[in-house]
Formats: structure tokens, sequence, C-alpha cells
């Protein structure tokens, strides 16, 4: 087993320094894990380490899910066959820039509750996953066969909160389950005197400032063997910024340090991934900063896999240490297959009833008051007025089109710093809808539990109007029949189809269309964002395409020029 002794880390009574890479096997296929293993190992690294997000195994309470991309298990067992120990962090928060950093939004639905705390409600939604989740664990671990050598308690809560119960609780947890492993927390150096047991070793996470890190951990508590937890080798996007890139260079000349202090370190990422869906997270202080699609992260590996300078800069620092497997012999992953004329369309309004479940309410209700998780929610209700009306935009979380009468009015967004909008009501009963787009719940800070939707009833012409409809598209459901109305207004669904006989991947690129999802054989890719980027094109995995017939639909929200999309052998991340 892994132990601490003498300031160090030992491993079955030997020095041991565990050289380990980030890899999240839910956001990459199945099918591709394996490759993405190999050349972690080929690296030269002897670990790999995953977070395990809770909304993605428990996406409706008593509802689990442990299959396909979430087999932790399968994930777990391919990585001992190939010779690797694992870290497992299944704390219920993850942070990692995923959705409400990996807490269900059903939780939301509880007002009174109080999350990452012991607030007895959540400890008992907690210790509910847990009795499903821990079980799966007990023989995968070191001392009974497998390759499990280390498990986290919470993640960065030091930057979260302080209750010393919340995290003793976890212990528990553990101890309950007969989960007998080295256990370990992880904050910034700012934050560890909050996020530490005073009996479990204090690790740490950042990207340089090593000396200056490991000063503060040593005054905070002293003898502690020093690990970097999330040693941060890139860092993520976000819709309207610019993609992030750090030099190989400077990160080899950080691990030159760590390796020379003979500090242990976990690669965050060595391979990040996508964001397949909605799971993409947010970070919310200024402003709202949604994450893009890609969680390419600048990491060691890219999006679809490829062995990046950044990797090759990361092995020639390890070997001048210890000896290093062979190089790894990569082949071609990425095929342009073309263009591919969407040759179908129909209106989201046409087929809503078909794609989405009905609300009613006196009022508007929040997404999550309506058992909805992610998607888009239509709110539709009268208003038995005429003239301009003026009403506050604060309550539409996070992008709301507004549509009077069925026409496109405007659309409001929860940056916009000026929210009062004049809305004209032509008629003396109108119809007003807000086709409202969860942009990515928080994933950090204080906005964590914030609620989206129309979570307010909107002060319009100060008065309230009441009764609304709510119809929930989730989009777990895509339209079947493919016929325009006369109304013909967006949002619009676009269908086409494309063979694909070698099933490589590929890059969507949706140029000429505006913001939306993309979708190949009914899997959600994720969404696409052409005027704000800086992602221009989607990742799409090889594994999820057919030899013939494969059918790609594109959501566009807004507008579009073209009616073609073109899949590409190379990302476009700005």
């Amino acid at each position: 087993m892994l132990t601490v002794k003498n300031d160090s880390f030992y491993f079955e009574g030997e020095p041991f320094q565990i050289l380990s890479g980030g890899m999240h096997y839910f956001r990459t296929m199945p099918e591709q894990w394996e490759d993405r293993l190999l050349k972690l190992k080929a690296l030269g690294l002897n670990t790999v380490e995953t977070y395990i997000p809770w909304n993605f195994h428990e996406p409706k309470k008593g509802q689990f899910n442990f299959s396909g991309m979430a087999d932790i298990e399968r994930f777990i067992e391919l990585a001992h066959t190939l010779g690797l120990y694992v870290i497992l962090r299944p704390a219920p928060y993850i942070c990692a820039e995923w959705e409400m950093g990996g807490l269900p939004s059903w939780l939301l639905k509880h007002k009174s509750m109080v999350m990452r705390s012991s607030h007895p409600s959540f400890l008992k939604h907690v210790e509910d996953y847990f009795n499903e989740l821990l079980p799966k664990f007990k023989k995968h671990l070191y001392q009974n066969g497998g390759p499990v050598i280390a498990m986290q308690i919470e993640n960065e809560y030091g930057a979260y909160g302080n209750d010393m119960a919340y995290l003793h609780f976890f212990k528990e947890q553990y101890e309950k389950h007969e989960l007998d492993t080295f256990l370990f927390t992880s904050d910034g150096p700012d934050f560890i005197q909050q996020g530490s047991l005073p009996d479990v070793t204090t690790t740490l996470n950042f990207g340089s400032r090593v000396t200056e890190s490991f000063d503060a951990l040593e005054t905070f508590k002293a003898g502690s063997p020093k690990m970097v937890a999330e040693f941060w080798i890139g860092w993520f996007d976000y819709w309207t910024g610019e993609h992030t890139v750090r030099s190989g260079d400077d990160v080899a000349a950080v691990f030159k340090e760590i390796m020379e202090k003979n500090i242990s370190v976990n690669f965050y990422m060595f391979h990040g991934g996508t964001n397949f869906g909605f799971m993409n997270g947010a970070n919310h202080y200024d402003i709202y900063y949604p994450t893009i699609t890609s969680y390419d992260y600048d990491s060691l590996l890219t999006e679809g896999g490829a062995i990046t300078e950044k990797y090759k800069a990361v092995k020639k620092v390890l070997s001048e240490y210890r000896e290093v497997p062979a190089d790894f012999e990569e082949t071609a992953t990425a095929k342009a297959y073309g263009e591919v004329t969407l040759s179908e369309a129909v209106s989201l309004f046409d087929v809503l009833e078909d794609i989405s479940g009905k609300v009613e309410h006196i009022v508007p209700l929040a997404m999550e008051d309506i058992d909805q998780a992610y998607g888009y929610t239509l709110y539709r209700t009268t208003v038995n007025r005429q003239g301009e009306l003026k009403v506050n935009s604060g309550h539409i979380r996070d992008r709301g089109s507004i549509y009077i009468n069925g026409r496109y009015i405007t659309t409001t967004y929860i940056n916009d710093l000026n929210k009062e909008l004049t809305l004209e009501f032509p008629d003396p009963v109108n119809t007003l809808e807000i086709l409202v787009e969860n942009m990515g719940r928080a994933n950090y800070g204080e906005h964590l539990t914030d609620p989206k939707g129309l979570i307010k009833n909107l002060w319009l012409g100060e008065q309230y109007f009441f009764h609304w409809e709510m119809f929930k598209v989730e989009l777990d459901r895509l339209p079947e029949a493919y016929e325009l109305s006369g109304e013909d207004r967006f949002p619009k669904f676009f269908r086409g189809s494309f063979d694909a006989e070698e099933g490589l991947d590929t890059y969507v690129d949706t140029e000429g269309f505006t913001k939306g999802n993309v979708f190949i054989n009914g899997f959600n890719l994720g969404r696409y964002w052409n005027t704000a980027g800086p992602q221009q094109r989607l990742y799409l995995p090889g594994p999820l395409l057919k030899n013939e017939n494969n059918e790609i639909v594109v959501l566009e929200l807004e507008n579009t020029t073209t009616d073609k999309i073109h899949l590409l052998d190379q990302p476009k991340l700005g």
C-alpha cells in the first residue's frame, strides 16, 4: 500500500514517486480509453487519476448509470491491465469545469438544503449515492489485487467552506465501505488551512511557484510528503474568450524543478477530452463565463488524443531522471469526410410537443423546479395589454430569445449590463414566448447553486402576468418528421447524412451557422457558437460513426446563411 514515512511517500516499503496523469473517462469515448492510457504509460508515468462526477452517474434521484461512458469499473480494470496505478477522486463536488461541479441539478429543488456542508439533508443524498458508488471500488483497491492506491476527500474545499464535520463525513463513508486506502485532500496553497484534515495528507494544486507553494504547506503542516495533485499545464477556454496556450518549454521548466525536488505529481490534464452534450460548466465572477465544448486544455494530448510537442518536452525532462519507455507509434486518427448537405429542416416550434415535456403553473418556474436538468426551456404566457411595456430581463438565466405573437424580437444574455427592455405588444391580446438556454451551471465559487431558466416572474409594464406554460427541451429526443410549416421560424433543426467507412475521427465545421448544438446518430456532440468563439469546430470521435448513413442534426438557434456543414481533419480552437 501507499504510505507516508520520513516525510516521503513509500509503496510496498520502498520510496515511491507518484507520476500521474489526469484523464476523465467521462470526457472520452470508451473505445478510446486504451489509446490514451497507452500514451500515458509511454510517457513514463505510473498512475492515472480521474474525477468521478455525481451528476453523470445519478442524473435523476435514485436512477444510476454505470454503463458506456459511465463504466468507471471498466476504466479502472483497463488501467490495471496496462500496468498503471489509479487515483480516484469520488467527492460529490469535482469542479473540473464540469456542469455544476459534478453536483446533480435535482439537488436545487431542495431550497433549504446547504450544499457542500454537513447539513443532514445534503449528507443523506451523498450517502445514498455513495451506497451505490463506493462498494464498486473495494475489489479494485491495491491490497485486494486492484490498481487503486489513493482516494481524495472532497475537492478544493478550502476555496469554498470551513465545515470540518463535512470533511470528516467522507472519512467515515470510506471506512463504512471498507475502503482502507491512502486518503488525501487537495487545495491551492492559499486555501489549505480550511480544506485539510489533521490526520490526512494535504496535497497542492498549482501551475508554477513550486518552492513558494510547498513552503506554505511546510508552514501549515510541517513534515508533509510533497505532491502536486493538480499540476496545471494548460487552461480551459470560455465562450467569447481567447484560446489559452501554455508553452511546452514553460511546463517542462516547472516539471524539471518538481523532479529535482523528487515531488510527486499529477499532470492536470494529461488528456482533457470533450464536454459532450450540455456538460460544460461555467465560472461566474464579475460576469458569467461559460466553458466551451472542447476540454482540450492545451494538455499533453490534444482533444483528439494526438501527442503534442508539450508531451515530448515533458518526456525529455523525465528521461533525465529515469528510464522512459519507447515512444508511442501513432497512426492517423482523423479524416476530412467533406461537405454534407443538410437537406431537411423543421422549426423547433413545429415539433415542440413531440420533443419536450409540458408543465403549467401560475408563475414561471426555474428549470430545476420542473425537473429539467439541461438544455432549453420555452416559457409561454398571454399578455392582455397593448403598447410598449418595460421589463427587466435579469431573471432570465442564461440566454433568452423573446418572441411576441410568433415574431422574434430580441435576445437577452446574463452578461447584458443594461437589462431593461421595452417590448412592443401590438394587439389587445398577445402571446409572449421566451426560449431560455441554460449555458452551463457554475462549477466553482459562490454561484455554484444558482438556478437556471426564468427564475422569477417578469415585472412587465408594472405588473405580473400569470398562468404560464413551460416546455422542457432537453434534446434527449430529436424530431422524426422534418416538414416546415408556413411559419418557418428559428430555432430550426437541420438534418443530413454521410458515409464514413474508415470510422476515423473528424471535426464538424458549422461556418455559416450561428449558435446551437450538433448531434451525430442521436449523440449530442455539444454546443457551437461561431460568433462568440474561440472554438470553431466540434470534435466528432470515430467510435460514434457507422460505415453508412450517419445522421447529423444541427439545431440552429438564430440564423444561417447555408445548408451545408463540413467534416474536416483538423480542429480549430481559436
